[in-house]
């Protein structure tokens, strides 16, 4: 078994496997994952989308920089969203189309019939909405599968079951002792631990970013009527929920960002509630019954931003955290850029100069 490495990615999940994915065959990389299998966290747990307008104006060029490529793999399914404003919400409807506007976003603004066109049943309260034609549903169990197997057909080796317990630095690079009871040492430790990035830094000797995880919540409903299959994602411009169709079920979540630690996250039920309630104010649907409930957790840097680039303090360090809620739809452009900085190559039409993690070093 191989215990010499060039880099050790943290994490097998959508974060590491997509960087491994590039870094393979150009270095010789382990993937090490506390897990019994890749994705049991923040990927298997995704309702994902990709939509440019979510993350942000500065997440946005991830998001458009990324959409060749998912369309390539096949892992994008047409579906359009909707982003409503209640009455007195229009300036920040006009606000958000301008923004996204300005950025090269194809939107659209409704008014109160165009967006009762869209959405069967709208209650009342509801005056006008926009609406972004590109938005796709993700398929993130394939794309998972697919950077796991590009990786692996770049001598990427994973190993499940395999967390880190000990960091050593040293002038020879990286001693770490794993889970499994082995060790392995590498030249640079890439951290993409999602919720566990800060527990990581610490173990490494690393200050940690401040990247914090929050608890969100989905709930899967049979309500009583059918559920059009060409619903767009309908979510509100005061980010209070969303929800989708899926195979005539909806799914639907109360846009939560409940403070957590790092855990094995697990849905509350006023939460689900509050989700239920929150559709019951935008639509005469009846919810029939809860079939399935779920939570994952989303990790975001102070400034909400996602943190790419060698610690400022220690160069054998390399941060790839803080992906939030949009990891999924921004992962190609991410792994290019990412690879990039570890390999010292140019990497892709994006600029890294937001995502650095030196914008936290304070003089």
């Amino acid at each position: 078994m191989q215990t010499r490495f060039d880099i050790i990615v943290v994490g097998a999940g959508m974060a590491g496997a997509s960087l491994a994915a590039r870094l393979g065959g150009k270095a010789s990389v382990l993937v090490i994952e506390a897990e019994e299998h890749p994705g049991y966290h923040a990927t298997g747990r995704s309702a994902a989308f990709w939509t440019e307008s979510y993350g942000g104006p500065r997440v946005q060029p991830l998001t458009a920089a990324s959409g060749a490529e998912l369309r390539a793999l096949g892992v994008l399914a047409p579906r359009s969203a909707l982003t409503l404003g209640r009455t007195g919400e229009q300036a920040d409807v006009e606000r958000f189309a301008r923004v996204y506007g300005d950025l090269g976003v194809e939107v659209h603004v409704l008014d109160r019939a165009g967006i009762a066109a869209r959405v069967p049943g709208l209650r009342g309260g509801w005056a006008s909405g926009v609406l972004e034609p590109s938005t796709c549903d993700i398929d993130v169990a394939t794309l998972h599968q697919h950077y796991l197997a590009a990786a692996r057909r770049e001598g990427v080796e994973i190993r499940c079951r395999a967390g880190l317990r000990r960091a050593t630095r040293s002038a020879q690079g990286w001693l770490l002792a794993l889970a499994d009871g082995t060790e392995v040492t590498c030249d640079v430790l890439a951290n993409a631990a999602g919720a566990w990035a800060d527990p990581v830094a610490r173990l490494a000797g690393a200050r940690p970013l401040g990247i914090a995880p929050y608890r969100r919540t989905v709930a899967q409903l049979a309500v009583g009527r059918p559920v059009p299959g060409d619903l767009p994602l309908v979510l509100d411009v005061g980010e209070t929920f969303y929800f989708k169709p899926e195979h005539g079920r909806l799914w639907l979540s109360p846009h939560d960002e409940t403070p957590s630690v790092a855990c094995d996250a697990a849905p509350e039920e006023i939460d689900v509630a509050l989700a239920i309630d929150r559709l019951e104010n935008v639509v005469d649907w009846p919810v029939e019954r809860v079939e399935h409930r779920w939570a994952g957790l989303r990790s975001f840097a102070p400034d909400r931003l996602p943190v790419y680039g060698f610690d400022p303090a220690d160069p054998a360090f390399f941060w790839f955290a803080g992906q939030g809620g949009f990891g999924i739809q921004t992962a190609p452009a991410a792994a290019v850029l990412g690879a990039a900085l570890l390999l010292g190559e140019k990497g892709g039409d994006v600029d890294p100069a937001p995502y650095v993690p030196d914008r936290f070093v304070t003089v």
